[in-house]
C-alpha cells in the first residue's frame, strides 16, 4: 500500500495547469464534504508549491504560508 506521501508526490508529477486550477477554485469555495477532503487538496497544493512552484504559483494565496521567525 503506497503512503500518503508517495501518492502525493505521483499526483504533483502528472498534474497539468488545468488541474491545479480546478484544485485551487476547490480550496477557493471551500465546499467540501468532510474536513479531511479539504485537507488533502491543502497538502496537494502544498506539495506542489515546493515540487512545481511554477504551477502553484498563482494559487499561494490559498496555503496562507507565512514566514515564521525562530529567533
Amino acid at each position: 500500500m503506497p503512503t500518503l506521501h508517495a501518492t502525493i508526490h505521483r499526483d504533483v508529477d502528472h498534474l497539468t495547469a488545468t488541474d491545479v486550477a480546478a484544485l485551487a477554485e476547490r480550496l477557493d469555495e471551500d465546499d467540501y464534504d468532510t474536513p479531511f477532503a479539504a485537507l488533502d487538496d491543502w497538502h496537494l497544493l502544498r506539495s506542489l508549491a515546493f515540487q512545481r512552484p511554477e504551477l502553484a504559483a498563482p494559487y499561494l494565496h490559498l496555503l496562507d504560508l507565512e514566514a515564521f521567525d525562530e529567533a
